[in-house]
């Protein structure tokens, strides 16, 4: 959720596809909802015609440089389009703007939502937070090896909290300085560090987007992601055990880098943990949406910014000179500005997830998604169903993906919506392509770490999501009893 420009999001094509194009019940209307099937209408075959046109035009960013939201956007505003001029000639209306405001409501929850953490995670950066980390972890000395389990245990503590993306790319960085003389090292230490944020960020409604869509959407209490605690574990744990000894048992020269972070870095830390303890309170005691404790918590990172520009000028002329001062003062001569931080979210990301979630709702609407349902969830069952969620994702956006489940909305129990959850999460890294991370890694580690050698370890990576569900059908059994209302 940072500001990077080199941040991609997974860029694949949607094999779900295949689901949609099922055969369908016929062209229809139902007098009671006034919807109708237009499964097998030339408008529902051009709907999937748009969307496969827009993901290819997604997956084929890198050497189009053409931003992965644009063809999105247009294929979420021509299906739409499409849809109403049918309902249009049969003469119902009405049913296609509710359909679309519903979708808009959705959206609007997870924008304002991502919008507040990504606020505050690049005020962090600006503060130098995680450059303060990074330099600490490089003076320290630590070997190849520590270093490896350092980098795997800090990115699966961090992304709950940061996201997953942002932890990646903070460890890269930490891998990268310190590995200059060893290529195995960076790749493996890397691929580690892919699974361990993703992993990490499987267990918490902020370590993910999909565990987000999951908690805002009521299905799961904040608490009881936790009970995926022990199954993210061991999904990162097996794959590191057996890439450890491929580490090299030497230690790369200690650095000297000096960080130190800019007035009012630790209490935005604060800030940020009293913001996510607000959106939990708001949701699980008040019974409101998460996002409006957010918002309220960009309330406080606003006044704390005002204080701080208030008080700017004073604390530059008139604190005596020290070496602390002057450290602390490079780079800030100009005051924190709250918007700044705004003004870098990632909006091409914040407007990619709008046509998705546009596009997505209107292949639900014409149909497809039940369909795909039906296959899925009856025919297959729930618990290969949401195995081979977790093993799509690592192909196709997770974000879609787990839109579509949501959309979907199958009757399934607790411990079902908790294993869609798990495996959406941490599907992804069984493949460098198949998460933001592991694609951001990518640009970032560029010739170091690559698609192959990341394929190189997918078996054992295979090895620890099979052992991560197994985990979860054992020890949160008692869940899969639990019926979730989820209309």
């Amino acid at each position: 959720m940072g500001a990077n420009s080199n941040r991609k999001t997974k860029l694949r094509v949607l094999p779900l596809i295949l689901l949609f194009a099922l055969p369908a019940l016929g062209y229809a209307a139902s007098s009671a909802s006034q919807t109708l099937n237009l499964t097998n209408h030339w408008v529902g075959f051009t709907a999937i015609a748009i969307f496969v046109v827009a993901y290819i035009l997604v997956m084929l960013e890198e050497f189009t440089h053409l931003r992965k939201s644009k063809p999105v956007i247009l294929a979420a505003g021509l299906i739409w389009a499409l849809i109403a001029l049918v309902y249009s000639q049969q003469g119902i209306t009405g049913v296609t703007e509710n359909a679309v405001r519903h979708n808009l409501l959705e959206f609007a929850e997870l924008f304002l939502f991502l919008l507040v953490a990504m606020t505050y995670i690049n005020a962090l950066e600006e503060r130098l937070v995680f450059d303060a980390l990074r330099a600490w972890l490089i003076n320290k000395g630590f070997g190849y090896r520590q270093l490896f389990w350092l980098t795997g245990v800090l990115a699966f503590f961090i992304s709950p909290i940061a996201d997953n993306l942002t932890t990646a790319l903070l460890m890269c960085a930490v891998v990268m300085a310190v590995g200059v003389d060893s290529k195995k090292f960076v790749a493996i230490a890397c691929i580690n560090i892919v699974v361990a944020a993703n992993a990490g960020g499987a267990f918490s409604p902020f370590g993910d987007i999909t565990t987000l869509m999951v908690w805002q959407k009521g299905l799961v209490d904040f608490s009881t992601f936790f009970t995926l605690f022990i199954p993210s574990v061991v999904n990162f744990l097996v794959p590191a055990a057996f890439m450890h000894f491929a580490i090299p048992n030497v230690s790369p020269a200690s650095g000297n880098e000096s960080v130190n972070m800019k007035r009012g870095a630790k209490r935005i830390l604060v800030l940020f943990l009293l913001t996510i303890a607000t959106a939990v309170s708001f949701h699980n005691f008040l019974h409101m949406p998460p996002v409006l404790g957010m918002m309220t918590g960009l309330a406080y990172l606003q006044f704390f910014g005002y204080y701080l520009r208030r008080t700017h000028t004073k604390y530059v002329q008139n604190v005596p000179y020290s070496e602390q001062k002057a450290n602390e003062m490079i780079g800030d001569v100009v005051p924190f500005d709250v918007f700044r931080k705004i003004s870098r979210a990632e909006w091409d990301t914040l407007l990619f997830f709008y046509g998705v979630v546009l596009c997505v709702g209107g292949l639900g609407f014409i149909g497809y998604l039940a369909l795909a349902s039906e296959v899925m969830y009856v025919d297959w069952g729930a618990t290969t169903a949401n195995v081979m969620v977790g093993i799509l994702s690592a192909i196709v956006d997770n974000i879609p993906v787990m839109f579509a489940v949501l959309t979907m909305n199958p009757d399934m129990s607790l411990g079902q919506w908790l294993l869609v959850t798990l495996t959406a999460g941490v599907g992804g890294s069984l493949l460098s392509i198949g998460s933001a991370a592991g694609v951001a890694l990518m640009g970032q580690a560029k010739g170091q770490y690559t698609f192959f050698s990341h394929l190189k370890w997918t078996p054992v990576i295979a090895l620890g999501y099979a052992l991560s569900i197994w985990v979860h059908l054992q020890i949160n059994s008692h869940l899969f009893t639990i019926p979730i209302n989820s209309g």
